[in-house]
């Protein structure tokens, strides 16, 4: 249940993080945020549409993939007003081109994404960390670990994107978004700057040489300094942190010293530093990656078998903190199935399940995708040889040795799989392509999803409208793999649950 509205500065007010957050947005003058649906920052981002703190000047949209919500915030910087991006980690894959061009490029007015990490791979194809694209795109990175610390880091976000002139990154995860804490709002941010056209008067090579004369050296300046940063000395043993585990690692035990670290690239180092010589034994607590470890020596955590990698739990930490006095500690690792988790399984009603149970009968290489479709790779149906991400499936099938099947939601084809079929059609590739087209975003909360039938009919000129609860669905599809070239089959049918 959202809060009662929240609107006084300096007020103090129990809320959760997912409220922190559109709070801090909002005080920071943010004029756009744009967004890609996915676990776990769908409800944020939903959040915005009706919030409980509205000023009335902060628009939001969903987009269609991430490089696109990425640019438009930095086309609203280019002019002067602050954005944001909200995003799920492995969509900072598919933002990372103009990401890392963004840091040298410059900005105008602050830009910050805020990636939702999925520790634990609970609704994702894969249990990626965020803060990676810190060390990549040379950006500043912020893990935060409580509410209040979320709305601090994105007030200081902001400013610091200012500074430097680059996107500053803010990593979260569903856990704090559901976490409550008392949190003080503050005053709205002053304005801010448009893009300084004087950077054209660089060439490239002379871009990346100002970022590291003047951008790279203040956020290092910044991270050595920043408040965020908290230093506690209690005891012989230290624990360097990040993100939730911060939380974990101060409910636990107040007998180890701990560095909580919000802002984790470019790394504090000589604060770091400190804390190592000052300790005899140090432990390294953060999800999901051992990012902070990796660049750091003579500590213990992910790399040494002291903590799991993905999520952290309590139970973790207290384990690890029992085997300090080793170097190293012996871990097992034991691969979770489907069946210990628990099965998703199609919806009962979904009307796509005759349309694979015809491709099944077919036995051709399958390639599937992030939507509903990927849920038939497990058994009974066994359909899919493979489905790595959105929008995939249409090139993958083109790589098979024979004329296949690419099955992808009309969401998949607007993020990026209408890049593939171009492709397919270019190059006269033989694949079938089958896009289930239910009109929404189904595994995401069904968001709205553009129609893209006149295009892909006016491109591939072998497109046919089919029924997915036809009787003959097996004959179309064999009569379509029986032709060269791109055949594209469009199978329209509303999805029962929105």
């Amino acid at each position: 249940m959202r809060n009662k509205p929240w609107i006084n500065a300096d007020e103090r007010r129990l809320v959760s993080g997912l409220d922190a957050i559109v709070a801090a947005l909002e005080d920071c003058g943010v004029k756009i945020v744009t967004g890609v649906p996915g676990y776990p920052i769908t409800e944020l981002m939903e959040a915005l549409e009706n919030p409980v703190f509205k000023y009335g000047d902060l628009k939001h949209e969903w987009s269609v993939n991430e490089k696109v919500a990425l640019e438009i915030a930095l086309g609203s910087s280019v002019c002067g007003e602050r954005s944001a991006a909200i995003v799920k980690h492995v969509g900072m894959n598919i933002l990372a081109d103009p990401l890392i061009s963004s840091a040298t490029h410059t900005i105008g007015a602050g830009v910050v994404i805020i990636a939702g990490d999925d520790p634990g791979a609970q609704k994702s194809q894969n249990e990626q960390d965020s803060r990676f694209y810190g060390l990549i795109a040379e950006v500043p990175v912020f893990d935060p670990s409580t509410p209040q610390a979320a709305y601090l880091c994105i007030k200081e976000a902001f400013l610091l994107s200012e500074n430097v002139k680059t996107p500053a990154l803010i990593r979260i995860t569903d856990r704090l978004l559901k976490m409550e804490d008392e949190v003080i709002r503050k005053k709205r941010s002053a304005p801010h700057k448009s893009i300084d056209k004087k950077i054209w008067q660089l060439t490239m090579q002379g871009k990346h040489q100002r970022f590291h004369r003047a951008s790279y050296p203040k956020m290092c300046e910044y991270a050595e300094s920043s408040k965020l940063n908290e230093y506690k000395k209690r005891g012989s043993t230290g624990i360097i942190s990040s993100g939730f585990p911060s939380y974990l690692v101060e409910s636990i035990s107040k007998n180890y010293s701990h560095l909580s670290l919000a802002v984790t690239n470019p790394l504090p180092l000589e604060l770091i530093n400190r804390f190592i010589e000052e300790h005899d034994r140090i432990l390294v607590a953060e999800e999901t990656e051992p990012v902070i470890e990796r660049q750091l020596s003579k500590v213990l955590g992910k790399l040494t078998g002291h903590l799991p990698y993905g999520l952290i739990e309590g139970r973790d930490i207290r384990k690890a903190l029992k085997n300090t006095n080793k170097d190293a500690v012996e871990r097992r690792i034991l691969p979770e199935t489907l069946k210990k988790r628990g099965k998703h399984n199609l919806c009962d009603d979904c009307p796509y399940i005759p349309l694979y149970d015809a491709i099944k009968e077919l036995r051709v290489p399958v390639a599937g995708d992030m939507g509903c479709s990927v849920m038939t790779a497990s058994p009974p149906l066994s359909l899919l040889a493979a489905a790595y991400s959105l929008g995939s499936s249409i090139a993958t099938a083109c790589g098979f040795s024979r004329k296949g099947i690419a099955i992808i939601g009309d969401f998949g084809l607007a993020h990026s799989g209408i890049c593939g079929l171009i492709n397919a059609v270019h190059n006269k590739h033989d694949v079938l392509v089958v896009v289930l087209q239910n009109e929404v975003a189904a595994m995401t909360g069904g968001q709205a999803v553009p129609d893209l039938g006149g295009l892909l009919s006016s491109y591939a000129r072998d497109t046919e409208i089919i029924d997915p609860l036809d009787a003959n669905l097996k004959d179309k599809l064999s009569k379509k793999l029986g032709k060269k070239g791109v055949s594209v089959l469009l199978a329209r049918a509303p999805c029962p649950r929105y």
